[in-house]
């Protein structure tokens, strides 16, 4: 497990995660507190990366639940195995004919068989979903709830147990405690509101878009064989896309696909041709592609005024600062 949260960044950065202090620091609170960790902000900016690097880093197996509209108890935590139980009645037909011997009522003999259904409804017939399965594991785990804010406000609810005291209640069963208490991460991308209950029960991290100076180690990182000029220029157009007001913002993960897509066209430099033939890696919407189209030339343009005014006043232009992340960092 982690040292420190300086001992978080060095083992993430191992597995190829570049994090700050801030995101470090929240996990190794999270792994010494034992305490869940949402973590919020733009869909594409590292949430969901986060937990499978710690998963890696600290050698825990991951257990993910992905969550939508409609998921209820049942896809999340158990599941009656009706098949199993039906095979098991007939297997022991026998035995329930010696157990019903003798008795004269159908209330007689409906008191027998209540007295034997403890039989059917244990663990031995459940069929554990992801929150159980991370719950009673025999090693210890990572959980993932993966996009909380899709899922209703009355599985958010119901989440509140397993966050508050690792332990999930089966009502035929009882109260099921965890083996080993689970790393649990949530990610949200804000489609609504979290509760102050559920907030409560977690660490909060948010990770936002990354300053210009991260993306691009970000991208030299992950992306081999990208020359540092195109890099910085495929960053710079990224940064100043952002800005736009654009349906869907392109994320760490469009930069990563876009310098993927310049390789493969052996692209050295941005100019409008490349940049205008390739919107389509980086932007989801018909609307947001024409929208950027229309914003082509200054996008591009900017970079090269910025390097002529550089030249014109003598001064070799200064890296610019990255700008600081809105809450906290990112990957």
């Amino acid at each position: 497990m982690f040292e420190s949260p300086e001992d978080v960044i060095e083992q993430l950065d191992a597995q190829d995660y570049i994090c700050d202090k801030n995101i470090a620091t929240v996990v190794f609170l999270a792994t010494k507190l034992d305490k869940p960790v949402l973590v919020e902000g733009p869909a594409g900016v590292g949430k969901t990366e986060l937990a499978k690097v710690v998963s890696a880093a600290t050698g825990r197996p991951m257990i993910r639940l992905q969550c939508y509209e409609g998921l209820d108890e049942a896809k999340a935590l158990y599941e009656w195995e009706y098949s199993k139980q039906l095979l098991y009645t007939q297997i022991l037909k026998e035995k329930f004919a010696e157990a019903m011997a003798g008795a004269t009522t159908v209330k007689d003999a409906a008191e027998r068989v209540g007295r034997e259904d403890s039989v059917f409804f244990s663990e031995r017939f459940i069929v554990p979903r992801p929150l159980l399965r991370a719950i009673r594991a025999e090693q210890p785990t990572l959980l993932l709830i993966d996009e909380v804010d899709k899922s209703d406000p009355e599985f958010e609810a119901f989440l509140l147990e397993i966050l508050s005291d690792f332990q999930v209640t089966v009502p035929e069963v009882g109260t099921l405690d965890a083996v080993h208490k689970p790393i649990v991460f949530l990610t949200s991308n804000d489609a609504r509101e979290m509760s102050d209950a559920l907030k409560r029960r977690c660490l909060h991290l948010y990770i936002d878009f990354p300053g210009e100076e991260l993306e691009v180690r970000i991208l030299n990182k992950k992306i081999e064989g990208v020359e540092q000029r195109l890099a910085e220029e495929l960053v710079g157009v990224m940064q100043r896309l952002r800005k736009l007001d654009l349906k869907k913002t392109p994320s760490i993960s469009e930069t990563l696909d876009w310098a993927r897509a310049l390789l493969a066209l052996n692209a050295s430099e941005l100019d409008e041709d490349v940049v205008r033939d390739t919107l389509n890696v980086i932007l989801k919407y018909e609307g947001d592609i024409k929208k950027t189209q229309a914003e082509l030339g200054r996008l591009i343009t900017r970079k090269v005024e910025e390097g002529d005014s550089a030249k014109a006043s003598g001064e070799a232009k200064a890296p610019e600062e990255a700008k600081p992340a809105k809450k906290g960092v990112l990957h």
